[in-house]
């Protein structure tokens, strides 16, 4: 397991950058009926379209961190969240650009649902014409959930969230940020608390 080898060295690297992403214009489907307590609808996707690893899953815990943490392995695009000694859930993730990407470990700072999202000075400099703000909702890049990754107190800029562009997992498509699909944001997001360890590998 490449986890332990790559830890320490991972430790010492520092952020570079928030999220970006276009916002698709695309009709939302009906509400589907496992989220109808949902303010916007939730975008399920066909996940015969993507490898059968990035279905969330139980696996065996090889990362020999404790539970609650979060082990994120940019190489194979897997997100594991620790469960015990023995086991992790495992979900599938797009991970940052080249030149984008950040590694180390950070804390989860706080968590939102249906969050907004405000594009970084940089992004609105690469992007003429991108709003201030982009509201909550199904178009959102952000998704229906966010995890805000901080460092020694501070908010790194760097988010685990959703996304309006499901396509993208299993790919290098952000500036920085993991991006998961909405419906495994939301089952990670249920099982992590503020507080909770991160480590990006």
């Amino acid at each position: 397991m490449r986890f332990l080898r790559l830890i320490s060295a991972a430790f010492a690297l520092a952020p570079t950058a928030g999220c970006q992403q276009e916002v698709p214009q695309v009709s939302p489907p009906p509400q589907p009926a496992a989220f109808f307590e949902e303010p916007y609808p939730v975008r399920l996707i066909d996940r015969s379209r993507f490898d059968v690893s990035y279905r969330p899953t139980q696996v065996r815990n090889e990362t020999g961190m404790a539970a609650g943490t979060i082990v994120i392995d940019t190489e194979s695009r897997y997100l594991y969240l620790v469960e015990s000694a023995a086991t992790a859930m495992r979900y599938g993730i797009a991970i940052g650009k080249t030149g984008y990407s950040w590694k180390g470990r950070a804390t989860i700072g706080r968590k939102t649902t249906w969050p907004a999202w405000y594009p970084t000075d940089d992004m609105k400099s690469a992007a003429h014409g991108i709003p201030n703000r982009i509201p909550p909702g199904p178009d959102n890049p952000l998704g229906a959930r966010a995890l805000y990754l901080f460092e020694d107190g501070k908010d790194t800029l760097i988010r685990i969230h959703g996304t309006s562009e499901p396509w993208t997992i299993g790919t290098e498509a952000s500036s920085g940020c993991i991006r998961m699909f909405n419906e495994d944001v939301i089952d990670l997001y249920a099982r992590v608390k503020v507080g909770a360890h991160v480590i990006i590998l």
